[in-house]
């Protein structure tokens, strides 16, 4: 029967057997770190809780569910999956990005793996041949943000699974901003996904964690294998926490999706905005079968970094905060916050320059998102006058 689920049933029903033996509806929070064996060397069942436990158990089959994947694992961060994820490579390896990506997965890529011998190449993705002309004979893998971060960039992953086949490259796609009810990289050819928990998947900006979905059991094998032997694995609150997010992922990326694209309908009215990024904003139809654009919203102010500040500062229900994808409306600066560890130039050059906004749109009512805007607007507007 649960293969006949929809995704919003799977969501709430997929690990429901993991109910205490007690007939529990809400999979119990299992706070142990350590179980009763049978016998000595007896390992049959649960163990130890860093190999594995309950209630992350209940979560890592419901993402593996949602993401149409043979298995999923759930780690202390999003991070600490993109961690997992690089540690399947050997000195010497390649890795192709795409050049719009978290300032955190920059910052990991560059100061902390380059150290061990690998190499990483930053591509424009949205054109596929780019990243057929970045491949030598040392690329094992090829990363991709999609929509990314900031910038929401749409990259295809149809053609770039294709390329991935053709050279024998894992194909990674980071699937934090889109969530399995918006799109579903494995069913277009990618080998890998990444999450960051913490964001769309929990939706309450609780709890801090990552998870890695995979479609092959030789793969489900060896990121388990560094999923205990590193040992970065996610709690059981924190674990409890997401699934039970994930139970409302549905009506949330629903919601979240309408107020966002209603936003971007009014950003679009003010002469102080430059430019908009936002999945389908260009009136073609949405890549990878996305279901929904999505609730990330981005977008230039023709204004100098200190009146950039006083905007991002004069919202009250937009929250000026790291992070996104909960309830709540969040508002950010991306080139002082989420991407302020990489290099200035770089920024620059990828576009993320001082004018960029980035809201994460919450399900609050959309009168009340747009009455906060309208008013941090006055107040820049009544400063400068838009730049020509």
């Amino acid at each position: 029967m649960k293969k006949a689920w929809k995704d919003e049933t799977r969501a709430i029903h997929a690990a429901a057997k993991f109910d205490g033996g007690v007939g529990a509806v809400s999979t119990p929070i299992y706070q142990t770190s350590t179980y009763r064996l049978s016998a000595p060397g007896d390992e049959s069942g649960y163990v130890y809780s860093r190999t594995a436990n309950p209630t992350r158990d209940a979560l890592e089959e419901t993402l593996a569910a949602l993401e149409h994947g043979t298995s999923g694992f759930a780690f202390a961060s999003g991070l600490a999956a993109t961690n997992a994820i690089i540690s399947l490579l050997s000195p010497g390896d390649e890795i192709i990005a795409g050049d719009d990506l978290y300032g955190g997965t920059f910052r990991l890529f560059e100061q902390i793996f380059k150290k061990f011998n690998l190499n990483f190449r930053y591509v424009d993705a949205r054109e596929t041949k780019n990243i057929e002309d970045a491949i030598t004979d040392r690329t094992k893998m090829i990363w991709l943000e999609t929509p990314t971060n900031p910038l929401m960039h749409l990259y295809d992953i149809d053609a770039v699974s294709e390329l991935s086949i053709i050279n024998e490259l894992l194909l990674v796609v980071d699937n934090t901003f889109a969530s399995p009810y918006i799109q579903r990289p494995l069913d277009l050819g990618a080998d890998i996904v990444l999450h960051s928990l913490t964001k769309y998947i929990s939706g309450h900006a609780d709890t801090v964690g990552g998870a890695v979905v995979v479609k092959d059991k030789i793969l489900a094998e060896k990121i388990g294998y560094i999923q205990n032997a590193a040992g970065a694995i996610l709690g059981p609150m924190d674990a409890y926490l997401s699934l039970r997010g994930l139970k409302t992922l549905a009506l949330r990326m629903e919601r979240h999706s309408e107020n966002a694209s209603k936003i971007v309908e009014y950003l679009q009215t003010k002469e102080i905005v430059q430019e908009i990024f936002y999945p389908g904003l260009d009136g073609k139809p949405l890549p990878n079968k996305m279901t929904l654009a999505g609730g990330m919203v981005s977008f230039n102010l023709r204004s100098d970094i200190e009146t950039v500040k006083s905007f991002v500062m004069a919202t009250s229900l937009f929250v000026l905060a790291e992070s996104l994808g909960g309830v709540e409306s969040l508002i950010n600066h991306p080139a002082t916050m989420t991407h302020a560890s990489i290099p200035e130039d770089i920024r620059r050059a990828r576009g993320i320059g001082d004018g960029l906004v980035r809201l994460s749109v919450g399900i609050e009512h959309i009168d009340d998102q747009i009455a906060d805007l309208e008013t941090a607007f006055k107040i820049i507007e009544n400063k400068v006058k838009p730049k020509t």
